[in-house]
């Protein structure tokens, strides 16, 4: 569960009937597009502090995913599976040509399934404090998680983060519902590794040197995608076959990391190298 980091920022948003969903966006810049995939019980307003230097120089469509923000909640589960399918039915919606992805943590695991199963839609991938192991975080946190659900909503209520969904929901009362589907979510097991040893696409995984996992599940990542396994050369030969990269970021924890200018440097060097 995340922490929302919000600023004001100006509304221009549109809804996409895609995949049996109505899905809210926002279009901010110009230039080679880049979707940012927002955080569990939070909204695209997480990225307001990162929107201006990334959308200096992309066209950024800011999503609200599956019963979060400004989308409504459907008759289905919270899962990255199906919400990576809405994904990939809004870049064909919009017509994007191969748009790159940035997903925070829940939205890290959207972002995730959309390059693995929509891989010929996807640029290149940025995971953000996004565990590809669900015993890969600490069991303090483990155990916190199998607390969220409905019996949470009234403590919730008195947190900004209900009130910033209380704000732009277009059904607030189904704060329960959703406290219930994210609970039901986070209590599944799961291993992705050999998902991320398959992925198609240059992929950055970037971390908190404190967040809910310790570095070395992101060292754990990063070796899957052929990193960390030798020297990587004077011009860089020696660098990971996939064009994939790491990041740990100094000084900030899972629940800050989407404000930090040093994740949006490394997004940006990630994001604009050359491509091949």
């Amino acid at each position: 569960m995340t922490t929302e980091a919000t600023t004001e920022t100006k509304t221009t948003g549109q809804y996409a009937d895609v995949n049996g969903i109505r899905l809210y966006y926002e279009i901010h810049g110009a230039g080679r597009p880049l979707i940012l995939l927002h955080g569990g019980l939070g909204s695209g307003e997480m990225f307001g502090p990162l929107l201006p230097a990334l959308a200096a120089g992309h066209q950024v469509v800011v999503v609200d995913l599956q019963g979060h923000g400004r989308t409504a909640d459907i008759d289905r589960p919270i899962s990255v599976k199906l919400m990576g399918d809405d994904i990939a039915a809004l870049i064909t919606h919009l017509g994007l040509d191969k748009p790159d992805l940035f997903g925070y943590s829940l939205g890290g695991g959207v972002a995730f399934f959309t390059a693995v199963n929509h891989p010929e839609l996807v640029g290149r991938l940025i995971m953000v404090s996004t565990n590809i192991r669900r015993n890969a975080i600490y069991p303090e946190m483990l155990a916190q998680q199998l607390q969220v659900g409905a019996a949470a909503a009234e403590f919730l209520k008195e947190t900004p983060m209900y009130q910033n969904y209380e704000r732009v929901a277009p059904r607030p009362e189904d704060f329960p519902r959703l406290l219930d589907k994210m609970g039901q979510a986070m209590a599944e097991d799961f291993d992705c590794s050999d998902e991320v040893r398959g992925l198609k696409v240059p992929t950055l995984f970037a971390c908190a040197d404190a967040d809910m996992f310790p570095p070395s599940h992101a060292v754990e990542v990063f070796e899957l995608l052929d990193g960390g396994q030798r020297d990587g050369g004077w011009q860089g030969e020696g660098r990971p076959a996939g064009g994939h990269a790491l990041a740990i970021v100094p000084g900030m924890t899972h629940y800050n990391m989407v404000m930090s200018p040093v994740l949006a440097a490394a997004a940006l060097s990630f994001l604009d190298a050359p491509r091949t």
